[in-house]
């Protein structure tokens, strides 16, 4: 009886062991092959490193040092912003300057992406050694990376400007000497936002972590210059590596900025306001001269300076004009026509609300959104009709289909909304394709109000999806948090003929939500169509010019050759026809018009491509308009390179992405932890060797107990 005892715990250990095993040969299997069909991040531009295991994936979240084969690491490079703004009436024209700092005793290359307004015309760059300075040029992509290439392998200190996104940048610095310190400078033309009586500038300081859809794309599938971002390039975001930065871990420094901005308003002023940073303020006559009271913060959120003018001092200079090369470029401000005495009855509307509840609005985002919608809410109409729908991984929607806005609808609406948490992916394209899917009500206004940080990466396919559904509806977009995808959200509020908002904390809420719903509730100019003179070369965009909404101008560019004439001007408020004339001379002189006229008519071929995808034909011209104003863009790069090499023969060149912060109040267990899986599939298959295990361990049980009854009945 012991030796059938004994045996049986021989068989069961052995049995233990081979399911174990099983089960981590399969994961380290798996493991392989993600190994050698996904991108590896090329941490070491010459040989002599390699990246520790657990950066190559998920470990690519958190801001690593780059592991050695000896065991040794490297810090990455310090970053220092240092930004100054000079705003002259509606424009800015802004100087970044970046110090990257080696505290390491290797040579490296800094490589660090970053933020800019999604508007913002990049026309300038320099490479700043002690007391040289190195005027950068603006070349094609390709060419561009290529002369850095060589430059960095040669030993040659160079940087290189370049674009991934519209409100996405990367510089990338090479051979920076141990304990060095090496600047660049980059420069660019910025027009204000104005609203409601309220100009208002924003400079991003943060990326925040975007969700990437998709499957991951093998390595022969990935176009040269990949990135190292904690991302994986996929199907559906082929850039993912470019524009998901390392963020910071415990001990690392997180990039800071200084903030200097000269204010010339034009004007008298009744409110200055600095919304989400401390800051001083000198004023000298009409101009003022402010700076952030903290010196140098942490990079972890959007500042905003916001100024409306005196009462009765409103400025009635609606062109701002340029004469550039031979030719005459414009911005224009078109102003929304005066609500007439006799206001148009109220027009029944269906209003789709969508929420984003996804982990990354975990805590004052998900708040923020929660109270918006609750202003929301309370502010529908007898006769409107309505709908709740929420989304992270998955999308919901409170009604099958929009409801009546009855005080009980409404109860529940609330009572939904109070309920919901703040977890899971980004899954934004099933919300949108369930809000603007047709309604049987074709007879009512329908007004989408889309609730989001928007923080994804696959910003064409939705774009698409909007331009192609939009039919009737018209999308609003509201931008929640400390660092909002302003390109996603100023874009797809383009597309879907609404208006932006951005609600940055909770006690912008109430202000916030007023403007947006005098927007909503007024009606709008539609329709709206400008005819320029027949002069040539005659130009102007955004071709297809937005709604015009009560207290929100639309700023269109424009460009032509000969003497200024008249602009017609025409629209439809309701059913009645509207038309203005508007004059083309006697706007104010303003240098930097060509540049945002540039900008603007790239972002017009951008919006024309289908599926976001551009043609050679319309990468031929982005490439044109872009060399000619000498802007940065997607098909173009500034570079700049010293020509004397100063890293010793011998000496190998590391490359280290800077790290960035988390924007404030974000929790990082919150966002990572729901990102797509596209790392190895080990845990499950650890499971399955459990699994194993346990049915092994009740069929030997079984046959045990089967022999111990056969030998019972002998």
């Amino acid at each position: 009886m012991k030796r059938s005892i004994d045996g049986l715990w021989r068989n069961m250990l052995l049995t233990w062991l081979a399911a174990l095993g099983t089960g981590m040969a399969t994961s380290l299997l798996m493991f392989a092959v993600f190994l050698l069909f996904s991108p590896g991040a090329d941490a070491s531009v010459e040989s002599g490193a390699t990246l520790s295991l657990q950066e190559s994936a998920a470990g690519r979240i958190a801001g690593l040092s780059l592991a050695l084969a000896d065991g040794a690491s490297i810090e990455a490079p310090r970053m220092q912003n240092s930004v100054v703004m000079d705003i002259s009436g509606m424009l800015a024209r802004v100087r970044v300057s970046q110090r990257f700092r080696n505290p390491s005793d290797d040579w490296v290359e800094g490589v660090y992406r970053f933020p800019l307004p999604e508007t913002a015309a990049v026309d300038r760059l320099r490479l700043v050694i002690g007391e040289r300075v190195i005027e950068g040029e603006i070349r094609p992509r390709a060419q561009a990376q290529e002369s850095y290439r060589q430059a960095r392998q040669s030993g040659r200190r160079a940087s290189l400007l370049s674009q991934q996104r519209p409100n996405i940048f990367t510089t990338a610095v090479a051979n920076i000497g141990p304990g060095e310190e090496v600047s660049i400078e980059l420069e660019y033309q910025q027009s204000l936002d104005y609203d409601q009586g309220r100009f208002a500038i924003r400079y991003p300081m943060v990326i925040a972590p975007r969700y990437i859809p998709g499957v991951p794309l093998a390595r022969d599938q990935i176009g040269g210059f990949a990135g190292d971002g904690w991302a994986i390039d996929s199907d559906q975001v082929p850039d993912a590596s470019q524009i998901t930065p390392p963020v910071v871990s415990a001990g690392e420094s997180a990039p800071t900025t200084e903030l200097e901005i000269h204010l010339d308003p034009g004007f008298p002023l009744s409110a200055l306001t600095s919304s989400y940073h401390a800051v001083d303020i000198e004023q000298h006559d009409a101009q003022y001269l402010l700076k952030l009271r903290q010196g140098a913060v942490l990079s972890d959120r959007d500042f905003e300076l916001s100024w409306r003018p005196r009462v009765g001092d409103t400025p009635a200079a609606a062109l701002f004009t340029e004469r550039w090369e031979d030719e005459n470029y414009a911005l224009l401000m078109l102003l929304p026509p005066v609500p007439a005495e006799e206001p148009l009855p109220p027009v029944a509307r269906e209003m789709v609300f969508v929420i984003d509840t996804s982990g990354s609005m975990h805590g004052a985002s998900i708040q923020q959104a929660k109270a918006a919608l609750r202003v929301a809410l309370q502010r529908l109409r007898p006769g409107d009709s309505f709908n709740l729908v929420r989304f992270n991984q998955r999308t919901e929607a409170l009604f099958v289909q929009s409801e009546a806005a009855s005080p009980d609808n409404v109860r529940r609406a609330l009572a939904w909304l109070a309920m919901l948490q703040a977890e899971g992916g980004t899954e934004m394209l099933p919300a949108l394709q369930r809000a603007l899917a047709p309604q049987p009500q074709q007879q009512r206004l329908r007004q989408i109000v889309f609730v989001t940080d928007g923080s994804v990466g696959n910003e064409s396919a939705l774009f698409e999806l909007i331009r192609t559904q939009l039919g009737g509806s018209r999308l609003f977009t509201i931008g929640i948090g400390s660092a909002p995808n302003s390109h996603f959200m100023r874009r797809a509020a383009e597309f879907g003929r609404g208006s932006f908002t951005y609600i940055g904390s909770i006690p912008e809420v109430a202000a916030r939500m007023e403007g947006l719903f005098h927007k909503l509730e007024t009606p709008a100019l539609t329709d709206i169509e400008l005819q320029l003179p027949a002069a040539p070369k005659a130009e102007f965009y955004p071709r297809n010019i937005p709604d015009l909404y009560l207290g929100e101008p639309v700023v269109v560019a424009l460009r032509w050759q000969g003497a200024a004439q008249n602009a017609l001007l025409s629209g439809r408020i309701g059913v009645r026809r509207w038309n203005r004339q508007v004059k083309l001379e006697g706007g104010k002189e303003s240098p930097g018009v060509h540049a945002l006229w540039a900008r603007r008519a790239i972002d017009g071929i951008t919006a024309a491509a289908e599926g976001g995808v551009a043609t050679a034909a319309q990468r031929e011209q982005t490439l044109a308009l872009a060399m000619k104003h000498q802007l940065v863009s997607k098909e173009t790069s500034l570079v700049a390179i010293d020509k004397t090499p100063v890293r010793p023969v011998g000496e190998t060149l590391q490359s280290r992405s800077v790290p960035v912060a988390l924007p404030h109040g974000w929790v990082g267990d919150r966002v990572f932890a729901q990102l797509p899986q596209t790392a190895t599939a080990a845990p499950l298959n650890l499971l399955l060797g459990m699994i194993l295990l346990m049915a092994a361990a009740v069929l030997w049980g079984l046959r045990w107990r089967s022999r111990g009854e056969c030998h019972a009945g002998g």
